[in-house]
């Protein structure tokens, strides 16, 4: 098995720096132990309720390349806190990573009340990719009737006939957009976060949703 050890702390304290170089060296006894090839040790200073950190992506970055299939951590407060814990537990979830930690001497068991949520929350992303999917069959539709054509959007349409569509949060796009992301950044996000897809791709998708909009 192939292990990434993450290692974080929430300050630049000198007490918690020490805590760092403890953590990995704890983190690395323990896949030796387990004779695991250790690809890389993250080591980052940031608080745990923040998702946005480096680390992280670049932790889902080895992930969703399936250069790497086991996580390894002190405790599950390292990997994140509140709703930002839950999430990464979610998208760790969905690319069956394994986490071990220091804390149960192995496979990390998660609570009862994170399991609930982590039920929770597969439950009503499966609703809402079905609510937006009907929308988007919706929308076709009617933009069909009023003489749109969807093939005048999808460039080089000829060169890969019968490719498959790729699926990713659209929603995810449009608020990254709205943040003034470019098409480049927001498709290295969702990259990091398992989805693999070009700028093109992204770009091609928002349009198609921007036409929908409008035509709804």
């Amino acid at each position: 098995m192939k292990v990434i050890l993450y290692c974080r702390v929430s300050t630049e304290k000198e007490t918690q720096v020490s805590s760092l170089n403890r953590q990995k060296l704890e983190l690395t006894r323990m896949a030796e132990q387990h004779g695991m090839e250790i690809i890389d040790c993250i080591e980052e200073q940031a608080s745990g309720y923040d998702i946005e950190r480096e680390g992280i992506y670049r932790v889902l970055e080895y992930f969703s390349n399936q250069e790497a299939d086991t996580l390894f951590i002190q405790d599950e407060t390292r990997l994140g806190r509140g709703n930002t814990k839950i999430a990464l537990f979610h998208q760790l979830n969905k690319l069956g990573i394994s986490i071990y930690s220091l804390s149960h001497e192995g496979e990390l068991e998660m609570s009862e009340s994170d399991s609930m949520v982590l039920q929770i929350v597969g439950v009503v992303e499966e609703y809402q990719r079905k609510i937006h999917n009907m929308k988007i069959r919706r929308g076709m539709r009617k933009a069909v009737q009023e003489g749109y054509n969807p093939a005048a959007n999808l460039s080089n349409q000829h060169h890969a006939p019968g490719r498959e569509r790729k699926e990713f949060p659209i929603e995810e796009v449009v608020r990254l957009r709205n943040s003034k992301l470019s098409f480049h950044d927001i498709a290295a996000t969702l990259r990091g976060l398992g989805y693999d897809v070009s700028k093109a791709t992204v770009h091609r998708r928002y349009q198609e949703y921007v036409s929908l909009e409008n035509n709804e």
